[in-house]
Order: C-alpha cells, then sequence, then structure tokens
C-alpha cells in the first residue's frame, strides 16, 4: 500500500479564490501562465482554506466533547500551545504561544481541547487582542470555572517584513476573569509560565 494524501476542501470557494489569487498574481506585473506560477492560484486558494479553517469550528462544542466532572480546584495550566494565525490588516501571519489557565469549579475539560481552542480562533483572520479574549470567553461560558487566565506573545511579519520592520518585537496580550483578577493568583500564574520546571 502506497501513500495517499486525502485533503478536503470546499470546491466553490477553491475556485472562487483561485479566480482572485490569478488576478492578484497579474495585478503585481507577473505572468500566471508562467511555469512556477500555474498551479500558484490553486496552491494558494488550499492553503488560505486551511488557514482559516477556524470559521467552520465550534470552540464550546470542542470543549464540551471532553467536559468531566471532578472535585479539583487547583490551577491547571496549559503552557507554550504554538499558535499561527493571519493579521486581518495586512493577510501576514503572526505566530507565537498561548498559555491558558483555569481553575475548575466542578468540571475539567481535555488538555487536548485547551490547544484546539486556541486553533479555532487562531485559524480566523484576527487581531491578537481580540484572539486572547476570545479564548477566555469560551472557557469561562463553558466549564464555568472559578476564573481563567490567558496570555498570548506572539511576533507579526506586518511588523518584521513591512512597515517598522521590527525583527525582534513580540507582542505580549493578556485577559483574566474569576479568581485570576487577584494579583496573587494572577502573580501565580504568571510565574509558572515563565517558570522552566524540568
Amino acid at each position: 500500500m502506497g501513500y495517499k494524501k486525502v485533503e478536503t476542501y470546499d470546491e466553490a470557494a477553491i475556485n472562487s479564490l483561485k479566480d482572485s489569487y490569478r488576478g492578484i498574481i497579474t495585478a503585481i506585473g507577473e505572468d500566471p501562465e508562467r511555469e512556477g506560477l500555474q498551479k500558484t492560484p490553486e496552491r494558494m486558494a488550499k492553503a488560505m482554506q486551511f488557514l482559516t479553517q477556524g470559521y467552520e469550528l465550534d470552540a464550546k462544542a470542542i470543549l464540551d466533547s471532553a467536559k468531566f466532572a471532578e472535585d479539583y480546584n487547583e490551577m491547571v495550566i496549559v503552557k507554550d500551545i504554538e499558535l499561527y494565525s493571519m493579521c486581518e490588516h495586512h493577510l501576514l501571519p503572526f505566530f507565537g504561544k498561548a498559555h491558558i489557565a483555569y481553575i475548575p469549579n466542578g468540571y475539567i475539560t481535555g488538555l487536548s481541547k485547551l490547544a484546539r481552542v486556541v486553533d479555532t480562533f487562531a485559524r480566523r483572520l484576527q487581531v491578537q487582542e481580540r484572539l486572547t479574549h476570545q479564548i477566555l470567553d469560551v472557557i469561562q461560558e463553558t466549564l464555568n470555572p472559578l476564573g481563567v487566565g490567558v496570555v498570548i506573545e506572539a511576533q507579526h511579519l506586518c511588523m518584521m517584513m513591512r512597515g517598522v520592520q521590527k525583527q525582534n518585537s513580540v507582542t505580549t496580550t493578556s485577559a483574566f476573569s474569576g479568581q485570576f483578577m487577584k494579583n496573587e493568583t494572577r502573580s501565580e500564574f504568571l510565574r509558572l509560565i515563565a517558570a522552566d520546571l524540568s
């Protein structure tokens, strides 16, 4: 048995995107019939559909699919969750890490579901500030924990490749609810995500 790659796409969307990208290639002065560019509109269309698949996902349903009653009320942290998103202002990528903590209030969720929630919102046209709050809000609404903390650190190609061209800048955003509004709890979370526990 050989290897077979299986991908599924919305064909109507792919065709529309292909036409648009073909127009963009022409508008910047290139020849879409040149050998290296002949399949580029289709590749770009499929890439964009992949990079924006979060619109088809339901973060609340993801958390509900692995929601378990559990008598645990200490902080749960999943840190260094890789994220890749697209800046809605320039359609250039930003990428980095998300750190999430919550304090259960009768329910926990599968740890991988927190990473899937990050992907659900990151795989959309975004700004980092909104992304941070969307992650917090859905965890708060779905699990009703005693509190949630979210910190995102990311680098933005719209700042690195164009504009001010600052190669080493990192943008940090945070959002907190419930117990994380208390300085002691918030400080513990921030200390733990900065620590190397290995």
